[in-house]
């Protein structure tokens, strides 16, 4: 399974398919499933955005018998240009349980660079089945407050590039809001902002802000347009007055997960 669009370079692209086959061949791993994440699979990359490839992998039966377990977590050297890390699966499957997102992005991601179709859409549909929508909300409220706090103060200029990383979950915070009945915001951030119900100045000011992203190499730096600092401060604060303890984990989803382990292990 593959999916790269024309727009992405060639030699970056080989480049990365080169990383995963070392990563593969060093490590001992199998990877599952290989994609693109962050600006360019949401739909708003900037000329100079990096390329974010995320990875699933498994290890052989033998590795997870270890008496000190190999680390759950594989990076490559990261740079200006090139961000390759990758999650095992049973990291991912505890992670999805526990409602992360991003788990769930991955699978939805349009850019891939190689997999099985057959994991893919077995992960996707066991994904819907356990991943609860109180934690999502949870996950992209603290992901919002953490990106809001780190890259953006009041009053003060910060780089616009960064605001989006704030604006994103808080219009996932509200797509959830008005669709109660799904589970995941769409990846696409054009398509995420048609489904919010967004206010016309927040609307207009980013429809400015994302043609500036695509087509210069920075930003620059400058104070946060009060509609959109007014309209991220809203959902989060609606999303934590709104927020209520998580129930446990239910024995069925924990069991399911498990299940599907085992069997990716077996075929291993």
């Amino acid at each position: 399974m593959r999916a790269i669009p024309p727009e992405l370079d060639p030699v970056i692209v080989a480049n990365i398919d080169q990383r995963l086959a070392s990563v593969e061949q060093h490590e001992r791993v199998k990877i599952l499933l290989a994609v693109e994440s962050g600006s360019r699979a949401w739909g708003f990359p900037s000329p100079d955005s990096d390329y974010d490839c995320r990875f699933i992998y498994i290890r052989k039966m033998p590795d997870y018998l270890r008496l000190f377990p190999v680390r759950d977590v594989i990076e490559t050297p990261m740079d200006v240009i090139y961000d390759v890390n990758g999650w095992d699966l049973a990291k991912t499957l505890k992670l999805l349980l526990k409602g992360n997102a991003v788990v769930i992005e991955w699978l939805l991601s349009p850019i891939v660079y190689k997999g099985s179709a057959q994991f893919r859409d077995s992960l996707r549909q066991l994904a819907d089945k356990i991943a609860r929508r109180d934690l999502i909300e949870r996950h992209y409220l603290h992901l919002g407050l953490r990106q809001r706090n780190t890259y953006f103060a009041d009053g003060k200029a910060v780089r616009l590039k960064k605001v989006f990383y704030a604006l994103r979950p808080a219009m996932a915070l509200r797509w959830l809001d008005l669709h109660p009945e799904q589970k995941l915001p769409p990846m696409n951030f054009r398509q995420l902002m048609q489904e919010c119900d967004l206010p016309t100045p927040t609307r207009a000011l980013l429809e400015g802000m994302l043609i500036e992203k695509a087509t210069t190499h920075e930003m620059g730096s400058g104070e946060v347009p009060q509609p959109i600092a007014d309209f991220i401060d809203t959902e989060f604060i609606a999303a934590q007055n709104t927020y209520k303890q998580e129930t446990p984990l239910l024995a069925s989803d924990i069991e399911a997960a498990e299940a599907f382990f085992l069997n990716c292990l077996t075929d291993r």
